[in-house]
């Protein structure tokens, strides 16, 4: 060793401390890349585009397309006005409020479909009240969107309420001397400051409808064309036609790169 230190130099202590930082960091970044490289890879075939253009891939994916820009759009008109409320109001309740608001994001999936079947069942909590009405919830393409709601709505509001949040109180208060109104003072000063933010949080959002799993599965179910969303297609792809479901992850993959760029680009519009 010392004759290789002679030949080579001795490393210093700032070298030494770079790859204590270095070689972890790389053992976790492959962790990440290595198994999506293997889904890119086994899924390169001569059949690839069959199965990413099949009857039921197409049928899933655009089910996810439709159901996640519903859901995005009723999180954004929805969400916006809490996010403005937590962001700008002063409550005694606003601690409580953000942690209801914040609890979907933590929950496991799968009591979140559990959470929606209770409440939109037909022995749920407003069971009785949708019979008289004539509507059934479970295992229709509305309960695809209000699962989808149900863990990814607290993304958009959690951005919104950042970026309302960020807003400087100076120009509201300008704007109140000016003699604006609340509408007025939202729509011509928060709303175009906080319009990053907002996009961000419709980002996020989308993407995470798109990737729901678990809460869709127990509250809607897996019916082709009609709950049948991407990720429920590839888990059935797994048990009938491992080549469908490969296709779709790879899809899901491209869509998520794309959006999480996107997503960075908003957020840092130099890089």
């Amino acid at each position: 060793m010392q004759k290789f230190f002679k030949r080579f130099g001795k490393p210093s202590d700032k070298e030494y401390i770079r790859w204590i930082f270095v070689i972890p960091g790389m053992i976790m970044l492959m962790f990440f890349a290595l198994p999506l490289a293997g889904i890119i890879l086994r899924s390169i075939g001569a059949d690839f585009f069959d199965n990413a253009f099949s009857s039921q891939s197409f049928k899933a994916l655009k089910l996810s397309l439709v159901t996640s820009s519903i859901t995005t759009l009723l999180a954004a008109g929805f969400g916006t006005p809490l996010a403005y409320i937590l962001a700008r109001w002063k409550s005694g309740h606003r601690f409580w409020i953000e942690l209801f608001v914040d609890l979907p994001i933590v929950l496991p999936p799968s009591v979140a479909g559990v959470a929606l079947l209770l409440t939109f069942g037909r022995r749920g909590l407003l069971g009785s009240v949708l019979n008289v009405l004539g509507i059934s919830l479970p295992f229709t393409t509305t309960a695809v969107i209000l699962a989808q709601m149900f863990v990814s709505a607290p993304l958009f509001i959690r951005s919104a309420r950042i970026g309302f949040a960020h807003v400087d109180r100076q120009l509201e208060e300008s704007a109140r001397v000016e003699g604006a109104n609340q509408w007025q003072m939202f729509l011509e000063i928060m709303f175009p400051l906080s319009a990053r933010a907002l996009a961000s949080g419709a980002i996020l959002t989308w993407t995470r409808a798109l990737g729901e799993f678990g809460a869709t599965i127990l509250f809607a179910g897996n019916l082709e064309g009609v709950t049948q969303t991407m990720p429920l297609a590839i888990y059935l792809g797994f048990e009938k036609d491992i080549g469908v479901a490969l296709a779709l992850s790879v899809v899901l993959i491209l869509v998520s790169v794309f959006l999480l760029l996107l997503t960075k680009k908003l957020e840092d519009p130099e890089e």
